[in-house]
This record gives structure tokens, C-alpha cells and sequence, in this order.
């Protein structure tokens, strides 16, 4: 079968779902025609995926929510403005993802939260061109699943995120919820629950127990706020990472503080050998940290983040913090007690994932 990707371009987490998949899909004889990325002016697309993925890539302008810092946390009124205050781009992107399908001609599209597919499925959905069959893939689809329970607090917190969901995945012949746990799916909402999409380099490389706290800044924002810890506390190492552009690939603030460009191989290299992870809570990334079994500190920056902090505290991940407090996470790491059994679900993605993408399919039947 022949397969188009559109890809979310923020932060690194569908980036890696993406090579994942396309991976798998490729050990079983099918193709990845072509990858279509979805972002902002203030985002660049990763060199290792660029690297990596195989396929043509493309970019087109698409709405995003984490573009305009103040300091650290979006400012989601600007945001708003600055999204829809230009809507000849994103008319321009609908067309543009309506004529790569066509052009193409992929047996089915795989979606990896990208907004503009799936207003395209939407707003094109009497169009023979877009007759084909689209499949959606992403974490955030767990909040969709009725078999997924929230407080009511919680339901006000993510309602903005649940509506995100429902536009991503507009007409999808199905949804792939990604899960830290196995889950029953939804028929009547065309949900399953799948493993999370590891890269098989998680898999290549040992974990082993270090000295230092690794870390991923999603903005250069917290760059002060971490900086100011590492002052008050110079004798613990810090290895961090960011996708900040024009920097060096490896910034020394001093002997026990680094800063390194995203750069995959570094990055997993980094976490296997750490004592802890600080991080802005990607989905990805503590996947990852949970299979090495490294104790987490998440800090969200936005609600997709927030979301993902907690859902990940469920699993034993780690502990949510407002603020880069490594004191916190050096503390919890003597009580750290993760989900025993994550590896073994993250094992049964392949098999899971070829049956759900490339089985027949009939949405009145159950996962």
C-alpha cells in the first residue's frame, strides 16, 4: 500500500511517530509516498528527521498554539490573532494538501495531529479527490475515548484540546489513541487504543544509571529559570537540549552545564544515561524515559503538554511542577515507582498497528 503522511511540526514528538511508523509500514512491504508538514515560521523541521524519513518532505503554513512566547508559556491571545488573522495562508494550505493527495494518489493518509488535513477533510468532504481514507494518530485522541474518565475540573481544562481532536481527526476512517496503558477503544467513535510509536533506536540502546539530570526545553524561555537553579546548585550536571535556532550544537554555560541543538541519537544517548529527565512534558520523550525507567520532573508549557503530565502521572512517570525545580525531581527520585508492565505494551505497537493501518477494516466490529 502506498501511504501519504501529514505531520504536525511542533515540538519533536510527531516528528518520531512518524519515523516509527513509516518504518514499520516499510519492513512490511509497503511505501511512504511522500510527508507533508504542517508549521510555523518560528519552528524548523528537525535535521534527523529530514534525515531520516525517506520520502519527500514539504511544509505548509498551519495553525499552532505555541508560537508566541511571553517569557515561557504561550500567550494564547495572541496566539489566536496571529493564527486566524491570515486565513489567505491557510487557504492556501487547505489547497495545497488537497493537490499533494491528488497528485500522489496514496492508498490512505496518515495523519499525526495535523489541523489543516483534517479542516481539508472537512471543508473538501464532497470531493472525489479527497475520497481517500485518512487515519489519525496521536495521544491526545485518549480524551476522546468515553472509556477514558476525567474529573470535571479536568473536562474544562482540556475542552479547548478535545476540540482540537475532534478538527485533526475530521472524517477519519479511524482514530489511533497512543496510550501509556492498554484501554478498551470505541466503536460508535471509531477510536482504539494503541502502544506509543518508539524509535527502534530506544530499543538499541542500554540504559544505565549516571550522574547527571538530562533535559529538553521546548522554548529558550526557561533557559534563565534553569540557570538560576544550576547557581544554587553548580555541583549537579546538567545536560540539556533545545530546538532553538542559530545556536551552537553544544553551548557551555560552564563545566557542569550544556546546552545541545536537537539531535536524536544524542538526545536517547543522553536519557540512558542519566539519574533524571526535566522536561516540557512531550508525549514522545517520556515514553521514553518511562521504558528506561528514568524518573521525570514535567513541566508543561500548554495544555497539550498538560495533558500529557497527566496521563503520564497515572503511569508513575514522574511528578508535574509549574517551574523547573530540579530540586523536586532529585527528591523523588528514591520514591520513583513507574508502570511495570510499559515495556511489554510498547512491544505489541508493531503487531497492533499493522492490523489497525493495513487490515481489512469494519468500524461495526470491535479492536
Amino acid at each position: 500500500m502506498r501511504f501519504l503522511f501529514t505531520v504536525q511540526g511542533e515540538g519533536r514528538g510527531h516528528f518520531t511517530q512518524a519515523l516509527s511508523l513509516a518504518a514499520m509500514l516499510r519492513s512490511h512491504g509497503h511505501e511512504v509516498v511522500a510527508v507533508l508538514v504542517g508549521k510555523s515560521d518560528s519552528r524548523e523541521i528537525p535535521s534527523f528527521f529530514m534525515d531520516k524519513i525517506g520520502a519527500p518532505v514539504a511544509a505548509f503554513h498551519s495553525p499552532n498554539f505555541t508560537s508566541f512566547y511571553k517569557q515561557k508559556r504561550p500567550n494564547i491571545f495572541m496566539s489566536v490573532i496571529n493564527n486566524f488573522s491570515r486565513p489567505f495562508i491557510f487557504r492556501k494550505s487547505l489547497l495545497f494538501i488537497r493537490q499533494q493527495i491528488e497528485n500522489y494518489q496514496p492508498d490512505k493518509v496518515i495523519n499525526f495531529y495535523e489541523m489543516i488535513t483534517g479542516m481539508a477533510y472537512g471543508i473538501y468532504r464532497f470531493d472525489k479527490k479527497m475520497g481517500v481514507q485518512m487515519i489519525s494518530v496521536a495521544h491526545q485522541y485518549v480524551l476522546m475515548n468515553p472509556n477514558y474518565k476525567t474529573t470535571a475540573e479536568q473536562d474544562m481544562k482540556f475542552y479547548l484540546l478535545r476540540m482540537l481532536s475532534i478538527i485533526t481527526s475530521n472524517r477519519a476512517e479511524k482514530i489511533l489513541a497512543l496510550s501509556f496503558r492498554d484501554m478498551p477503544g470505541s466503536k460508535e467513535k471509531r477510536i482504539v487504543t494503541v502502544p506509543p510509536l518508539l524509535r527502534s533506536e530506544v530499543f538499541e540502546t542500554t540504559p544505565v544509571e549516571g550522574d547527571y539530570i538530562h533535559g529538553y526545553m521546548l522554548n529558550a524561555g526557561y533557559f534563565d529559570e534553569v540557570k538560576a537553579w544550576h547557581d544554587s546548585h553548580p555541583d549537579v550536571p546538567l545536560r540539556f537540549f533545545w530546538d532553538k535556532k542559530d545556536t551552537e550544537e553544544v553551548t557551555q554555560v560552564d563545566d557542569n552545564f550544556t546546552l545541545h541543538r536537537l539531535n536524536d541519537k544524542q538526545f536517547l544517548q543522553s536519557m540512558a544515561g542519566c539519574m533524571g529527565y526535566a522536561t516540557t512534558s512531550g508525549f514522545e520523550s517520556l515514553c521514553e524515559a518511562l521504558y528506561y525507567r528514568k524518573p521525570v520532573l514535567m513541566v508543561p508549557v500548554h495544555v497539550e503538554q498538560e495533558f500529557n503530565a497527566y496521563d503520564a502521572g497515572l503511569s508513575g512517570v514522574g511528578i508535574a511542577a509549574k517551574k523547573f525545580k530540579l530540586s523536586k525531581l532529585i527528591q523523588f527520585i528514591p520514591t520513583y515507582a513507574p508502570d511495570t508492565h510499559f515495556r511489554e505494551w510498547v512491544h505489541q505497537a508493531e503487531d497492533r498497528f499493522m492490523k489497525e493501518i493495513c487490515g481489512d477494516y469494519n468500524p461495526t466490529e470491535s479492536r
